[in-house]
């Protein structure tokens, strides 16, 4: 189960660290085989592989013959790209999937249980912002939350 939320950087080669923290449990849910696609929000998601083929399997399960199932088809299984941990504990993060996230040098890395999401940090900061404003605007008066016992 990954959780948290670690700030880090790319490197000059397009490459992110590990967090300490999260190698050994990536390590024995995948041996460091992962799959990087995008996400709707223009962030980037990051699977262990049977987490990866579990998903993708599901998708793959929907009827294509409904527009918004081609679409999801298209991002998120058009844009998936396998990915290995290297012996320094760095992932490289493709070109293209960093184009799309628009990704600069820092990042934000955050544990989604059976996943990543990494965030261009301005964008993340945005983003919070607007989500505590929304919850905050909320007229149906609950929150998700709400019904968590916390």
């Amino acid at each position: 189960m990954f959780r948290g939320i670690t700030s880090t950087t790319i490197d000059a080669k397009g490459r992110i660290s590990i967090p300490t923290k999260h190698r050994d449990e990536i390590n024995a849910a995948c041996g460091g085989h992962l799959v990087i696609t995008v996400d709707i929000d223009r962030c980037l998601l990051i699977y262990p592989f049977p987490e990866w083929e579990r998903v993708e399997s599901e998708l793959l399960s929907l009827p294509n013959a409904r527009k918004q199932v081609r679409r999801w088809h298209r991002l998120y299984l058009g844009y998936a790209k396998p990915c290995e941990i290297d012996a320094q504990s760095r992932l490289l993060l493709p070109n293209e999937l960093r184009e799309f996230a628009a990704l600069k040098k820092n990042v934000f890395l955050l544990g989604q249980g059976n996943k990543f999401e990494l965030w261009d940090e301005d964008r993340w900061n945005n983003n919070t912002q607007e989500w505590l404003q929304d919850e905050a605007d909320s007229d149906d008066g609950e929150s998700v939350l709400d019904r968590i016992i916390l």
